[in-house]
């Protein structure tokens, strides 16, 4: 124990951490030291089950000897090379082709990048220049979500829809618009599904009109909200948005920077309701978070148009790490790994027994709903099922209880997430479900 209290002293004179109250948190961190599949242990040998995944992103769970000597053999032969123009390398041309296959529609041409933040970042101006290039110089405004997250650099904070990451970092970039989202359980508009009839997407619409769909460059949205709730759409919700889009020539991205490459059942969150997005970016499950790695692919028209530049012009964004070549090569395997074990096909299997047996949390007090879908769900703290909200310190001590109990749980708000890696056995379900109910029980 005296190990876990010098490091703590340590981390806490020499690290900042991100998303943390460094000023009244001083307890300091939890200190993990190595992970296997879905275990991880802290410097002191206690374990936990990793029920989010670390962040969303160990996909294929940790420990992976294959995916270390996939990094190690590419480091061994060539660590890195310039992405910039006239420099290409196999990993990420391998990547790429094998990410065009997997992708929904006509999504084929990838821009690797080094995180989710960056690749919102990347399709943003990628839509933007899309628009510069075909004449419509106008539209360059961004359309998204209350409740949506989409990272914390510059554009990406302007983007996402939770007003905590913007807070001390004013002035906002102008040019964005968020909209009510999709929030059945505490509906914006008090509206009751399906007898609504969507009108959330509808909002969408009268968003484009009232700003002039010609100023509209891109709508952007999460397939499932992560970090807003886990909020699952209606299934009628993205097909009107894909409709509306078309009608007022808006572009349409895709965040699949939680929902891709397994998490939901299929390799992309979209491909649930049978919609292809005309940008999509990517990170996290990618690779499984072993190296850190983002992308964001485009369709063959946007595509085109930047195949046919006029001769002196082009894409001047960049990123130092774009195209890296050991963390393409991670990517590559970690693809490989995900095809070969059918985790994508298990998180559809299994995932539907986990969302079971937490739906049976719904009894507890303090629990207001559970939903999900795949291998991601959460849990509304509420006091009773019109939504009222719980007092901050029940859902504090959820988390604790659950953690002194060998689970590592992550909340916002009101509410906790689920999204444990895609290997995670039948048994440890059980054991996780289990562990939640005792520790909502706990809290109340």
């Amino acid at each position: 124990m005296q190990d876990q209290q010098s490091w703590v002293r340590k981390d806490l004179e020499y690290v900042l951490h991100p998303m943390h109250d460094h000023a009244h948190n001083t307890n300091g961190p939890l200190v993990l030291t190595k992970g296997r599949g879905s275990i991880v242990t802290d410097v002191a040998g206690k374990e936990y089950i990793d029920c989010s995944a670390g962040l969303w992103c160990v996909n294929v769970g940790h420990g992976r000897e294959d995916l270390a000597e996939a990094g190690a053999q590419q480091m061994r032969s060539l660590a890195y090379a310039s992405g910039y123009a006239g420099t290409s390398n196999l990993p990420a041309i391998q990547l790429a082709e094998k990410l065009a296959s997997l992708a929904p529609g006509d999504l084929k041409a990838t821009f690797f990048t080094t995180g989710g933040a960056e690749s919102t970042e990347t399709a943003i101006k990628i839509a933007r220049f899309y628009w510069k290039a075909t004449g419509k110089t106008e539209k360059i405004k961004i359309i998204s979500r209350v409740k949506g997250y989409h990272g914390t650099t510059a554009a990406a904070m302007c983007a996402t829809g939770m007003s905590q990451y913007w807070r001390n970092f004013e002035p906002l970039q102008s040019g964005f618009v968020h909209i009510p989202t999709h929030y059945c359980f505490r509906c914006t508009l008090k509206k009751k599904y399906p007898e609504c009839g969507v009108a959330c997407a509808d909002l969408l619409e009268q968003a484009i009109l009232a700003e002039d769909p010609d100023t509209v460059a891109a709508f952007i949205a999460e397939p499932i909200h992560g970090g807003g709730g886990v909020v699952v759409p209606p299934p009628e919700y993205f097909p009107r948005v894909r409709q509306i889009c078309d009608k007022y020539n808006v572009l349409f991205i895709a965040d699949e920077v939680i929902t891709g490459f397994g998490r939901t059942g299929k390799w992309f969150g979209m491909q649930q309701w049978d919609v292809v997005p005309d940008i999509l970016d990517f990170a996290k499950g990618v690779t499984s978070g072993y190296q850190p790695l983002g992308g964001v692919m485009v369709n063959e028209r946007i595509h085109k148009v930047f195949r046919e530049l006029p001769e002196g012009a082009s894409f001047n964004h960049a990123y130092t790490y774009s195209l890296h070549p050991t963390c393409c090569a991670v990517g590559v395997k970690n693809l490989e790994i995900i095809e070969k074990e059918g985790l994508v096909e298990r998180a559809a299997v299994v995932g539907a027994r986990m969302q079971a047996g937490l739906k049976t949390l719904e009894s507890l007090p303090g629990v207001g709903e559970v939903r999900g879908m795949g291998m991601i769900a959460g849990i509304d703290l509420a006091a009773d099922k019109a939504g009222t909200p719980m007092p901050p310190a029940f859902g504090k001590k959820l988390i604790a209880n659950a953690m002194a109990d060998g689970l590592l749980l992550r909340s916002r708000g009101d509410v906790v997430w689920i999204s444990p890696p895609l290997v995670i056995t039948e048994s440890e379900i059980d054991r996780m479900i289990d562990g939640v109910a005792k520790a909502i029980k706990g809290a109340a």
